[in-house]
Parts: C-alpha cells; structure tokens; sequence
C-alpha cells in the first residue's frame, strides 16, 4: 500500500512518513478546533450538533492540514493536494 503511494506522489520513503503524520495531525487539530467550536454553540439537538461538527469539519481541514504542513515541511505537496481538491469539486483551475 505504501510503495503504491510512493509511486503515485512520486515521494521517498522519508517524505511519505511526512505526508502521512501531516493528514494524521492535521485532521486531528481540525477535529479538536471542531468540537471547541460546537462547545461553544452549546446546541442540544443531537443531529443539528452532529450535522454541523461534519461542516464545520470540512470546512476547516484543508486549512488544518495547510498549518500542520508549513512545518513538516510538506506546504508545497499540500497546496497542490487541496487544489486538486477544489479542481475535483468544480473550483477554478489555476
């Protein structure tokens, strides 16, 4: 499964580690500012609370992962991720 990713981004072994722990990491932070961000709303409908976590989510990855990025040093592979991304949901292309 590795050396299929490898292969695909065209990455070493060393860069694939980064790239894995920058999602692992970023989605963690993005699903820990999520959840601070429901507490705050303090709503008590469980499927709005759980529809809105989900956007709220969704929303702040790209952003997460871009942060956790600058330092592991993987910005440039993960600018190009994200306008994939975007290219695939009907952004601009640039």
């Amino acid at each position: 499964m590795f050396e299929k990713l490898q292969k695909k981004w065209g990455v070493s072994g060393i860069r694939l580690g980064l790239i894995i722990a920058t999602f692992a990491i970023g989605g963690s932070l993005t699903g820990f500012v999520a959840k601070k961000i429901m507490n705050l709303l303090a709503i008590n409908e469980d499927w709005l609370w759980g529809t809105l976590y989900i956007l709220i989510v969704t929303i702040l990855w790209p952003l997460g992962v871009l942060i956790v990025s600058i330092p592991m040093g993987q910005f440039s592979f993960f600018k190009k991720y994200i306008q994939k991304i975007g290219q695939k949901f009907g952004g601009k292309n640039k």
